[in-house]
């Protein structure tokens, strides 16, 4: 009798283990493309600008990479019922990586626009399959502390890679860090030994519909609520670096690391108190401090409000992270997740890359205080939604 009582118990032990060896695969593949991503983040415009480019030169790197990975996120579901999992994911690991060699070559702002396009794709591709494959691998019972777990991940290489890179470039040059950047990438081909190869053909009619129903299932609000808050995202990284004088850039680089460590963890902590109450209860409070961090940058250039506002602003984009996937995953079923994690991160690059885009056109018209006011502006408004959301 004691025997039949246990067995249960052991297999619900076993069924809710998160971090399974397939699991831990996949983090350390996101891991090696996340710093590949975030060492050239703020490095690039740096890039640009110090040969010639200018502000708009920096706005462009960014779009072109956000918009390039907004484009081919739309195909990728399509991708990986067709080829699966480690086909697809070694293709953008390749895609991510090897291109800034290319950088080498030339600072033209035609070569480096076209290095930032196709890294784009590569990017699309890991980011959609990646998140897809995190909600395959683990249980749903657990899904908001996978999800945080996986946004550590993905957090920990930005905490490395966003101050490394605009430190690195007075210490080893924009070449090293460019060879470095395309190892970091390269090196996860080693990863995907082990992943799922398939995805299952019996999911492929709802993977390719990606923009199938997002009204109806609520996956709008969501998605909308979270491309406001990475259209702030992508103006720190980009911008943050510029608006500063050249004397201060530890302290960019400071507030730039406060940002990257704020955000993971509050991802983490986000997902396991999701799991308990709910991502709509959580959602608004987010977005609040994701504003009051935007906003803070409008006080440019007190030392202060720089790093307070990055520290507010990487705890408040974190959180939303795992709040907007969480909220987009559970009102769906399995068969959709592959069109929820191409969604969310059409959210993502879209609103990284017009925030940038926009930016850059505007600042130099109105100066980086405004522009910065503008923005905090753009991620308040989406704080009546998350509120809406949460009284549902």
């Amino acid at each position: 009798m004691a025997t039949a009582c246990e067995i249960p118990t052991v297999q619900v032990v076993a069924a809710d283990r998160l971090l399974t060896r397939q699991f831990v695969r996949l983090l350390a593949m996101v891991f090696g493309s996340g710093l590949s991503m975030y060492l050239l983040t703020s490095v690039v415009p740096l890039y640009l600008a110090a040969n010639g480019s200018g502000g708009v030169g920096a706005g462009l790197s960014t779009a072109a990479m956000m918009f390039s990975a907004v484009a081919v996120e739309l195909l990728v579901p399509r991708m990986l019922a067709r080829w699966g999992y480690q086909v697809v994911l070694g293709l953008g690991l390749v895609l991510l990586g090897a291109p800034s060699l290319v950088l080498l070559t030339s600072a033209a702002l035609p070569v480096v626009l076209a290095v930032c396009i196709v890294r784009g794709a590569g990017l699309a591709i890991l980011v959609v399959g990646a998140v897809a494959l995190v909600a395959d691998l683990t249980p749903s019972t657990r899904r908001g502390e996978a999800l945080g777990v996986y946004g550590v991940a993905v957090g920990v290489p930005a905490v490395i890679g966003l101050p490394l890179g605009v430190y690195l470039t007075n210490v080893i040059g924009f070449g090293a860090l460019f060879v470095f950047a395309a190892i970091a990438s390269l090196a996860g081909l080693v990863a995907l030994v082990g992943l799922p190869a398939r995805v299952n053909t019996s999911e492929e009619e709802q993977h390719v519909k990606v923009l199938g129903g997002v009204r109806r299932s609520g996956l709008l609000t969501p998605t909308l609520i979270f491309a406001a808050v990475t259209v702030a995202a992508g103006i720190s990284v980009t911008f943050l670096p510029l608006a500063v004088a050249g004397d201060k850039q530890s302290l960019v680089a400071t507030a730039l690391l406060l940002q990257a460590i704020a955000a993971p963890i509050a991802r983490w902590l986000a997902g396991r108190y999701a799991d308990r109450m709910g991502p709509a209860k959580l959602l608004a409070p987010a977005l609040i401090l994701a504003a009051v961090g935007a906003g803070s940058l409008v006080f440019l250039p007190s030392a202060v409000a720089i790093l307070i506002g990055s520290t507010c602003f990487g705890i408040g984009f974190g959180a939303a992270q795992n709040l907007t996937l969480t909220l987009m995953y559970n009102r769906v079923d399995r068969s959709r997740y592959g069109q929820v994690s191409a969604l969310w991160n059409l959210a993502y690059d879209g609103g990284w890359g017009a925030g940038a885009l926009i930016f850059g056109a505007v600042v130099g018209g109105v100066g980086f205080s405004i522009a910065f006011a503008l923005t905090a502006a753009v991620v308040a408004v989406a704080v009546v939604p998350a509120l809406r959301a949460s009284a549902a």
